[in-house]
């Protein structure tokens, strides 16, 4: 028979409702987490007074290579990766801490909107861990940038350095130049 731990289902309770707050899908609170299915959407509707969103987890590594979520990610998995080698933390700890810290410094800077969620920042963290992405340094600025592992990284310069040419033309950046030019 399992003994049933009070203290360790406290946890695990409080650690799901740090997650659901920060945005957490239910596919990551599953796997993070040793509560049910049903717990879990319970407490999703209780803090979120809306079920949890529905449909798969987006499996591609295309996105995290476009432009603007190629930054975000790679400076958010920079302080995961700084926090994994420097702080002693690890698992959901690191990747939580890794986020919060990455809000912080996006929401620091009055333009920039926050790109990349924590379900997004999760599945980053599992697709480096299994190999298909990688931190690769730019050869102009010598930062550290997400890349595919499998592509030709060799003197590779990243989408700060080498600006591609529609970046910024989003309708936000559209809307923005019309008020200011009123």
């Amino acid at each position: 028979m399992k003994i049933k731990s009070v203290i360790n289902e406290s946890q695990q309770i409080q650690l799901a409702i740090e997650l659901i707050n920060l945005g957490a899908r239910l596919q990551l609170l599953e796997t993070e987490t040793t509560l049910s299915r049903e717990r879990l959407i319970k407490l999703y509707k209780e803090l979120r007074h809306e079920s949890p969103p529905k449909g798969m987890l987006p499996f591609s590594t295309d996105w995290f290579l476009t432009w603007q979520p190629n930054i975000h990610s790679s400076i958010f998995f920079n302080i995961y990766k700084f926090l994994v080698n420097h702080a002693e933390l690890d698992g959901v700890d690191a990747l939580v801490k890794g986020y919060q810290l990455y809000l912080q410094q996006i929401k620091d800077d009055d333009h920039l909107e926050p790109v990349l969620s924590l379900t997004r920042a999760w599945t980053l963290v599992r697709f480096v861990d299994s190999k298909m992405l990688k931190l690769e340094s730019c050869t102009c600025c010598s930062g550290k940038f997400i890349v595919d592992s499998y592509d030709l990284n060799h003197g590779y310069v990243c989408s700060i350095c080498h600006i591609p040419s529609r970046a910024g033309k989003t309708k936000k950046s559209k809307e923005l130049e019309e008020l200011s030019a009123h």
